[in-house]
């Protein structure tokens, strides 16, 4: 059996473009293994939303090739779909793929074990409109807990800073039958939850240009009995359907967590980032999601140094993210992207200014965070339970007793901690929150 391994890099679209690859081989004969150990096949599925992403991506294809054995060199993803000839300009690499052609790739790589004479094979193509959605089973988690499933692809939205749109296609969507079908296979697989995912999720169905919408494909995924959690991956504020709230109030299996990208609070930076609302807008649906499901935890996005930003305007985000109060934010210094309008822009910020702003702005993430935590202390929930994360051994001599803690997700994306055993892992238990932590929340049995 020829082994093989794979190295992720970027979001969890990618980790289920990944699963999906590795469930194609497992089919074919191949072993799945660690991508420290010894392979035929090295897959690095690679990620260009930032510098940072695709510095990791070229080190990690370089760590591939510098292996002692023989083994055919594959990347694959964002990196290759942008920039071909500098992927192929790196020495070693045996056969590049792009965001397309996925399914085939057990075909390409037997096909380029086969020749493997010195000579990249190039398999990427360009992208063109009405492509269709590529319909992948994967696996995912290896504790069978929590499962992503890719429902969406490609974006049409072309924000000014965003390579994305030029790394995945135009929108395609999954079938509503092949959600079903999928769901009923992770669940049967023993997977507890499941999160609906894409690239522009909130665009799903826009494409079949038949009223169908993210609404449908949560319908979907919620008509298989078995499911016990669904969640949904990030969508623009402007997407959130009311009957989606609905639905989210009146079956508890649909978490009530949404993450909605904000990425300034400042109406001008937003105008030049090309996002499809500005404040005013965006803080009324914000207030409409948490009147309609009181309790809600809303995370976010922002971006801190985008071109032309000033000190007035990252104030004016800083007093924004206040008054939105998030659960979470997730913070990224602005980085330029070749090909982008907001690159060739002649008023970029500094580094150091960069990480000025988002050090502050991390400081006001835990303030709020901190915030939402403690208005859950003494709250019931339910967890799922994912590891033990330690051990302690309380009293002394003949008294001493082993104490184990576990820890996994709330339905509110609320990370809480609290006693138990491995055999809790893979299981919903409910819980008290009982105090708030630096980054999570300790709660026990009830």
């Amino acid at each position: 059996m020829k082994r093989i391994a794979f190295m992720t890099l970027g979001c969890k679209v990618n980790q289920a473009d990944t699963a999906s690859m590795q469930e194609l081989f497992r089919q074919a004969g191949y072993t799945v293994c660690d991508f420290t150990e010894e392979a035929d096949v090295y897959v690095v599925n690679t990620c260009v939303v930032t510098n940072t992403g695709q510095q990791k991506s070229r080190q990690m294809i370089r760590r591939a090739i510098r292996k002692e054995n023989d083994a055919l060199i594959v990347v694959t993803g964002c990196y290759p779909q942008t920039a071909a000839e500098e992927v192929k300009a790196i020495d070693g690499v045996d056969l590049i793929i792009g965001t397309q052609d996925r399914a085939k790739i057990v075909t390409l790589v037997e096909a380029a074990l086969g020749k493997k004479q010195n000579q990249i094979e190039d398999e990427v193509r360009p992208w063109e409109q009405g492509v269709q959605f590529e319909e992948m089973s994967g696996g995912n988690e290896a504790d069978k807990t929590r499962a992503y499933l890719k429902i969406q692809e490609g974006c049409n939205q072309y924000c000014s800073y965003c390579i994305i749109p030029y790394a995945r296609g135009p929108i395609r969507s999954r079938s509503l039958h092949s959600i079903r079908e999928e769901v009923r296979r992770l669940t049967e697989a023993g997977y507890k939850e499941i999160v609906l995912i894409g690239i522009h999720l909130g665009c799903y169905g826009k494409e079949m240009k038949d009223g169908t919408t993210l609404y449908d494909a949560v319908q979907a995924a919620l008509s298989v009995p078995a499911l016990q959690r669904l969640r949904l991956g990030s969508l623009e504020s402007v997407e959130v359907e009311e009957r989606l709230l609905d639905l989210m109030e009146a079956d508890k299996r649909l978490c009530p967590h949404l993450h909605l990208p904000l990425q300034s609070g400042c109406d001008k930076v937003l105008k030049d980032m090309h996002r499809p609302y500005n404040t005013s807008k965006f803080k009324a649906l914000l207030n409409q999601i948490r009147k309609k499901v009181p309790g809600i935890a809303v995370t976010t996005d922002v971006i801190v140094g985008f071109p032309g930003e000033t000190e007035d305007d990252f104030a004016a985000t800083c007093n924004f993210v206040k008054q939105c109060g998030f659960a979470k934010m997730h913070i990224f210094p602005y980085s330029k992207r070749r090909g982008t309008p907001a690159a060739v822009r002649q008023d970029q910020i500094p580094e150091p200014v960069k990480k000025q702003r988002a050090e502050k702005l991390a400081e006001l993430d835990h303030e709020m965070q901190q915030a939402y935590f403690m208005e859950n202390v003494g709250k019931r929930h339910t967890v799922l339970v994912e590891q033990v994360v330690s051990e302690t051994t309380a009293g002394s001599g003949a008294d001493n007793s082993e104490v184990l803690l576990v820890e996994g997700l709330a339905e509110n994306y609320i990370r809480v901690e609290l006693p138990g055993n491995a055999d809790l892992c893979g299981k919903m238990v409910d819980v008290k929150i009982t105090e708030a932590l630096i980054d999570k929340c300790k709660g026990i049995i009830l």
